[in-house]
């Protein structure tokens, strides 16, 4: 197996438990409309649902995080870094993924593990209210997310390496992004002709290419 179709699994398999936890949202906007109807309509509020809607969106932020850096779509301050090489930007980052993040997710991985066992051992629930759900299945998210960061960040690091080497950041595996959807729109639209969809979407396209170059160090070179 080649760096680049390595890369692209671990890719896969960050996109999977991201776009598996997005679903997560139908059910907090479930619980948070049933807890409103109840709450304003029926006046008979449910204690519960402030704590599973706390965990379902604990668990989407957390399993999400590895998958935002699969897309590489973290926060980055890029005042100096979107001037750089691509050699220097991966000899920047492969520094700061040695120094910061693996350690950092490490020790989240394995105080999170110890965290959560000691929860399933005595069947931890929720003292925010009484009778609480429990919660020992949430803090299992901990170091499942530490584990898929680590994954991913193995992953970063295989690119910094390669960029090193060749000069150019390998490429990520694609995901929907906005311009698909403004591709999506145009399309359907009646009141747009070809020629103008046409250029409509180059020029998408081509502000998007700007951004992904000026700031977001490893997507895909052109």
């Amino acid at each position: 197996m080649n760096a680049q179709r390595l890369l692209h699994t671990i890719d896969g398999i960050s996109t999977w438990f991201g776009k598996a936890a997005a679903w997560l949202i139908i059910g907090l906007m479930l619980l948070v409309c049933a807890e409103v109807f109840k709450r304003y309509i029926l006046n008979m509020p449910t204690a519960w649902i402030f704590d599973a809607s706390n965990m379902l969106y604990g668990t989407l932020f957390m399993i999400g995080g590895a998958y935002t850096l699969a897309q590489n779509a973290h926060v980055r301050g890029d005042f100096l870094y979107s001037s750089m090489r691509p050699r220097t930007q991966a000899t920047l980052d492969l520094v700061l993924y040695i120094a910061f993040f693996l350690p950092g997710i490490a020790a989240l991985a394995y105080a999170g593990w110890d965290y959560a066992s000691q929860s399933y051992r005595i069947n931890e629930h929720s003292n925010v209210t009484a009778d609480g759900p429990p919660v020992w299945q949430f803090k299992f998210m901990i170091p499942l997310a530490g584990a898929l960061l680590l994954l991913q960040g193995a992953a970063e690091i295989t690119r910094c390496v390669v960029c090193l080497k060749t000069g150019v950041w390998p490429s990520r595996l694609k995901d929907v992004s906005e311009i698909d959807v403004v591709e999506e729109q145009l399309a359907h639209s009646e009141y747009v002709d070809e020629e103008t969809r046409r250029e409509a979407i180059a020029h998408a396209q081509d502000i998007e290419e700007s951004a992904r170059q000026r700031g977001m160090g490893g997507d895909l070179q052109r």
